[in-house]
């Protein structure tokens, strides 16, 4: 097995930069000095991406940023230990011992499992006070290789002495972590003194990071070391990289509590179902452990506190930001979003079918599909031809599954508000929708209102032999009955007229109108890079497909507008990135290659890197851009018999070369605002600084 850590993987009492990016950069050229990273950029775009999605930093002047790259040829550790500390977003100021974790993209599970017994010795203060006593790079080398046991013992058999430097950082991790970890490590030490008031207490606490190297490890460990302290019985699943056991179903019965400390979905969540829990970040965890113990164990003796659903990674648990609870704006917003985007592929599989249809049969294959069906067989055509059977096959098949658009929205809307049981009165909500003539907007409303029945059907606490009623039987029925009911007899009636109305108005639009219809949806589309805004619009023209005919074209005019616009962004930030690299940083100009194939795939979500690192120049040039390819497409009467697909649905799009030309112009548009504002904001300056930061990294001695 290959050395993790060696003296010119560290680097001592020196300044490498003023903030973390740099210094992170500094530490990767260090990887790729040593033949251990086979290109610096890709190291660090990937480094930076990963530090982006949570900070690293952990009390007592800490820092562990990490990564898996493609650019990684063997697994990594890099140690600094900086002149001046350098803020990493712990709580507690700057930090001054960075532990650099570069880890190759099939990692073994066997350096995976040092890695994150390193990250684990990092939560010992005799592991981190060795370190900053060391006086070589050396002798660093000795303290890590001791910590992860790789040093050979002495002759005799006997262990380093306890006092040496080093072999205190192999300090006991909790029994309760090693058991799911495999790391061979003495037993915990005792609970404080004082702690018996939450004698036995039992907590059960999964922790998971998106990486599954650092985060959860640390932070397993640090809510295993405030349980000790507070006496509380506490297990600990760890769902890392390392691979993990689960819980025993027996300890997870006689748990109080639960504690989430994860940023990645729990697998099999549904294991904790009934059992009141806290949800934070992984983060969390290291920061706070002892607080999180202390919400779980109130929550423990709270009859109303919020508690695991019977579903794995239910949407009706209430998502937990540093303890607090979601406003009901917030939930109802992310379950539109979660019908939306369940929606999506019954709209994209529907839509290629019947455009496929279309291709095969002509588009009057529209009005005679069911005449073609009922009066011929594959085997006997009769007065019709195989063209038009299979174009009618094919079309019908589209149909149905278009049919099942508002349902399907209806459903998971229910769904992402009360989790299982929404599922079925949202379906039925959204038939009536659909039977009522209210269209998506009538979907929206019998989602809603299904979700937002069950929900509070699941609140009240009942005798177990009710209670195991409820899911399958009392809430679909009662929550259906009020949905469905409300749609059918109040509020179905008003909302057909509406989309009626709306449908005509469209239907009618032409010229100034057409063009302006073009432009607004071209701005939504632009707006949050498929936010909800972005959602509201491509729903809007997806929903309104299934009604366009062979002599109503506008419904499918609106679909190529809202494609052509979505487009734009992506590509735009790809073609910025590209042509006036000074304006933009190592990672965005990573993040442009890939936003080419995002770009010309019809996914908007490619331009959030650049949106997210500058929102006030990104975002406006996206919506303008955005709303001329949204005008010139509608104006010139481009069409989309598909929902989705970008360039690969090329096919079945109506004046093809407009529709280019419309993404091309709103590309140029968007690309060039980018670059005006960033020059006039004196971006290339900063990017300039950033770079010199980073070709200074790869001239970094290899020891200092």
């Amino acid at each position: 097995m290959s050395e993790l850590i060696t003296p010119d993987l560290v680097s001592l009492d020196r300044d490498l930069g003023g903030d973390k990016e740099t210094v992170i950069g500094q530490l990767a050229a260090l990887v790729q000095r040593t033949g251990r990273a086979e290109q610096l950029d890709g190291l660090l775009a990937d480094a930076i991406a990963r530090e982006n999605k949570t900070a690293t930093g952990i009390p007592g002047g800490i820092a562990i940023p990490h990564c898996r790259s493609a650019a990684v040829t063997e697994p990594t550790l890099v140690m600094a230990r900086l002149a001046e500390g350098v803020d990493f977003g712990a709580k507690d100021g700057p930090a001054d011992i960075i532990f650099f974790i570069a880890a190759p993209e099939g990692a073994d599970q066997t350096h995976l499992k040092l890695l994150a017994k390193l990250a684990r010795s990092l939560m010992k203060k005799d592991f981190v006070a060795a370190l900053r006593a060391a006086r070589s790079e050396q002798e660093v080398v000795r303290i890590v290789d001791d910590a992860l046991g790789l040093n050979p013992a002495p002759e005799g058999g006997e262990a380093p002495a306890a006092g040496a430097a080093g072999s205190t950082a192999a300090a006991a991790v909790p029994a309760s972590v090693q058991s799911r970890s495999g790391d061979a490590q003495p037993a915990a030490p005792a609970p404080a003194e004082g702690a018996g008031g939450h004698a036995g207490r039992r907590i059960v606490a999964v922790t998971a990071c998106p990486t599954g190297i650092a985060h959860t490890y640390m932070a397993a460990d640090g809510l295993t070391y405030a349980a000790e302290e507070m006496g509380v019985d506490l297990q600990v699943e760890t769902q890392g990289s390392a691979g993990f056991t689960k819980l025993d179903p027996a300890t997870i019965a006689a748990a109080d509590a639960v504690i989430f400390a994860t940023d990645v979905d729990v697998r099999d969540r549904s294991r904790f179902a009934g059992k009141p829990y806290v949800a934070s970040p992984v983060k969390r965890g290291i920061d706070e452990p002892k607080v999180m113990i202390e919400e779980a164990l109130a929550n423990a003796e709270n009859p109303n506190a919020k508690r695991v659903q019977g579903a794995a990674g239910g949407a009706a648990d209430e998502a937990a930001s540093e303890g607090g609870r979601e406003g009901w704006g917030t939930r109802i917003r992310k379950a539109v979003m979660t019908g939306v985007s369940y929606m999506i592929p019954f709209v994209a599989a529907g839509g290629l079918l019947m455009a496929f249809g279309f291709m095969i049969a002509g588009a009057d294959i529209a009005n005679v599909a069911d005449d073609v069906l009922t009066g011929s067989t594959l085997w006997n055509l009769g007065e019709f031809t195989l063209a038009q059977y299979i174009g009618a096959v094919l079309f019908k098949m589209g149909n149905l599954a278009m049919s099942l658009l508002v349902p399907a929205l209806a459903g998971y809307i229910a769904y992402g508000l009360a989790d299982r049981p929404g599922i079925a009165p949202g379906f039925a909500a959204g038939l009536v929708a659909n039977f009522m003539d209210a269209g998506f907007l009538g979907g929206i409303v019998g989602g809603l209102l299904a979700g937002l029945a069950a929900y509070w059907l699941a609140q009240p606490r009942l005798p177990r032999w009710l209670g195991s009623l409820m899911p399958v039987v009392i809430i679909p029925l009662l929550a259906t009955i009020f949905a469905a009911g409300l749609l059918l007899m109040v509020l179905g009636g008003p909302i057909a007229a509406f989309m009626a109305w709306l449908t005509g108005v469209l239907s009618g639009m032409t010229g100034a109108s057409a063009l302006a219809l073009g432009a607004i949806l071209g701005l939504m589309m632009g707006a949050d890079l498929g936010g909800p805004i972005n959602k509201v619009a491509y729903t809007f023209a997806a929903a309104g497909l299934g009604a366009a005919t062979a002599v109503n074209t506008a419904p499918q005019e609106i679909m190529a507008a809202v494609i052509a616009a979505g487009m734009v962004p992506p590509l735009a930030m790809a073609l910025a990135s590209t042509v006036a690299k000074r304006y933009f940083t190592v990672a965005e100009q990573e993040n442009g290659k890939a936003a080419w194939l995002l770009g010309a795939s019809f996914i908007s979500e490619g331009a959030i890197p650049f949106a997210a690192a500058d929102p006030l120049r990104v975002l406006p040039a996206s919506m303008i851009g955005g709303a001329v390819a949204g005008a010139v497409s509608m104006a010139t009467g481009v069409t989309s018999a598909a929902p989705h697909g970008g360039v690969w649905i090329l096919p079945v799009i109506g004046n093809p070369l407009m529709f280019l030309l419309s993404v091309v112009v709103g590309t140029v548009v968007t690309a060039a605002l980018v670059v005006a504002l960033k020059h006039v904001g004196g971006a290339h300056g900063r990017v300039a600084d950033a770079t010199r930061s980073r070709e200074d990294a790869a001239a970094v001695p290899t020891t200092a």
